[in-house]
């Protein structure tokens, strides 16, 4: 978020922290981009606030942890304290979360894909009506192919990302039939090391489609520890996820920290995964 509605929103967790009976003297910004998400303090609860046009995904969001939480998953729980729903105010939507110390060691790629493998268990016992990976493309897709959109895209770079969103799009799901729900996004930015263990946050990209597909987010050596996956299909599905990233940095109205930065780099981490994709 710009400051103005950074501050708009800050002010609207504040507001409704309060009428909850959070005290929230103090406001940590852990991460700011098209939503932000901030630590309450001294009550210590994270805030999720995005602009209020985002009240769906948010909702979505609190479905799964719901759910999620139900059957014992490794992911963030929804704060105890307060209703699990959605908050609506000033033209913000606001979702408070468990807050966890976290542990500063690294973790381990052997616990990465152990806890993966749970969370994909976790995944398979609830029943979601979740899009599918291929709806997440398409809205990629739209990006890139209206100029209204994405205004600064070269011509190269759009037929590029383009051509290979579509390719690799169908040729994943045309391969695979083995889908299940996923966490979508459980890159390490998304996976928290807590004295509880590793825990997922982030569930808002929950989807369906191959696990190769999550497995393409995380470390390379996570894959390789993660029983019965397909290597090929991880290099074609990390393609993929590479050029949707960059397809979502062209957006006119993208808010990444570093958008300029990324948007060279995601068209040339494209490039590379390709290249480890191999003919066809």
């Amino acid at each position: 978020m710009e400051l103005p509605e950074l501050r708009r929103g800050v002010e609207a967790a504040r507001a409704v922290a309060a009428e909850l009976g959070l005290q929230a003297d103090g406001m940590v910004v852990i991460n700011n981009s098209d939503r932000v998400v901030l630590r309450l303090v001294p009550c210590d609860v994270v805030a999720r606030v995005a602009p209020q046009r985002h009240l769906a995904d948010l909702e979505f969001e609190v479905g799964v942890a719901c759910r999620l939480t139900d059957v014992g998953a490794p992911v963030a729980e929804l704060e105890p304290r307060v209703e699990p729903r959605v908050y609506v105010r000033d033209a913000f939507a606001i979702s408070f979360w468990t807050y966890y110390e976290p542990v500063g060691s690294q973790i381990a790629a052997a616990d990465y894909a152990e806890v993966l493998m749970r969370h994909h268990a976790a995944l398979r016992r609830i029943d979601l009506d979740a899009p599918h990976f291929t709806d997440r493309v398409a809205g990629a897709l739209r990006e890139v192919d209206d100029r209204k959109r994405s205004p600064e895209l070269p011509d190269s770079d759009r037929q590029f990302l383009s051509s290979t969103l579509r390719g690799l799009s169908a040729a994943i799901s045309t391969e695979n039939a083995d889908d299940q729900l996923l966490h979508g996004e459980p890159h390490p930015g998304n996976l928290l090391h807590t004295r509880r263990g590793p825990l997922f946050v982030d569930l808002a990209t929950c989807c369906r489609g191959p696990i190769e597909f999550d497995l393409a987010h995380a470390p390379e050596e996570v894959g390789k520890l993660y029983a019965g996956c397909d290597h090929e299909l991880v290099h074609r599905c990390r393609a993929l996820n590479w050029a949707m990233f960059s397809a979502w940095r062209w957006r006119r109205d993208d808010q990444l920290p570093g958008r300029s930065h990324w948007r060279v780099e995601g068209l040339n981490r494209v490039r590379v995964a390709l290249d480890r994709c191999g003919p066809g």
